[in-house]
């Protein structure tokens, strides 16, 4: 399930909830209580390995997407310098 975020138009209120993709957006701000919030867009997120490179949410059969690590790929066997 993921995580949406959410901003009140009128306080400025921010919060994130775990919901699923049929749920519908939610309206009311749990501060003021006014129906006012936005569905902010997010940036996905991914998990770390301890190889040394990001591993996606998301797998292409056996193959799995990895992000360059932080050092750039020069870890000893990182997996993004292949």
């Amino acid at each position: 399930m993921p995580i949406y975020e959410y901003e009140c138009r009128q306080c400025g209120h921010r919060l994130a909830r775990l919901q699923k993709f049929t749920d519908a957006p939610l309206t009311e701000c749990p501060a003021c209580q006014q129906p006012a919030l936005d569905k902010l867009l997010s940036v996905p997120g991914f998990r770390r390995k301890s190889d040394g490179g990001c591993e996606a949410d998301f797998k292409i059969g056996t193959k799995k997407n990895l992000a360059p690590c932080d050092t750039g790929g020069s870890c000893q066997g990182c997996p993004a310098s292949r």
